[in-house]
């Protein structure tokens, strides 16, 4: 089964579109269709449970709140990932929140879930990634190459073209 990569934001708000705009990169590459799932998330809720119930891995990418510098990756794992959250650490977090936590109810949260997360620069109304996010651009992709290969996916051509977007 192939991993499922889910990028998640609002790009109205600039740089928690982050998601959002990194999913867009990754569907523009064809070559990468065998290897992975991508989901557009955008900022919906309860209507992806059917897109990521069952699938073996999820690496959601996601602008945090994490009260660290602007454009530093922020990377957790399973139970790391607060599926019954006691504080936001997205903007939009409620919709994610309850697909996890719905997810983990009917037992069809995936084996492996990892959360990619950018500290954003600005949540200012505005379409477009500021220049200090749009920047992190290569080590996303980096970082998201990484996480793949540590989940046993590790087609050599896919993990270069995955670090030259």
């Amino acid at each position: 089964m192939k991993p499922l990569i889910l990028g998640v934001g609002n790009i109205l708000l600039s740089d928690e579109g982050i998601g959002v705009r990194v999913a867009q990169e990754l569907e523009k590459h064809p070559n990468f269709a065998p290897h992975f799932d991508v989901i557009d998330g955008g900022t919906c809720g309860m209507e992806l449970l059917d897109s990521i119930a069952h699938c073996s891995h999820l690496i959601i990418i996601d602008a945090v709140l994490a009260n660290k510098a602007a454009g530093e990756i922020i990377v957790l794992y399973d139970e790391q990932i607060p599926t019954f959250f006691s504080r936001k650490i997205s903007p939009h977090q409620l919709g994610i929140c309850d697909v996890l936590s719905a997810l983990k109810l009917t037992d069809e949260l995936p084996k492996h879930v990892c959360l990619i997360g950018v500290q954003p620069e600005s949540l200012e109304p505005g379409i477009g990634l500021s220049d200090k996010i749009q920047a992190v651009f290569p080590a996303i992709f980096a970082n998201l190459a990484q996480q793949l290969s540590n989940y046993g996916f590790t087609d050599p051509a896919m993990l270069k073209e995955l670090q030259d977007v």
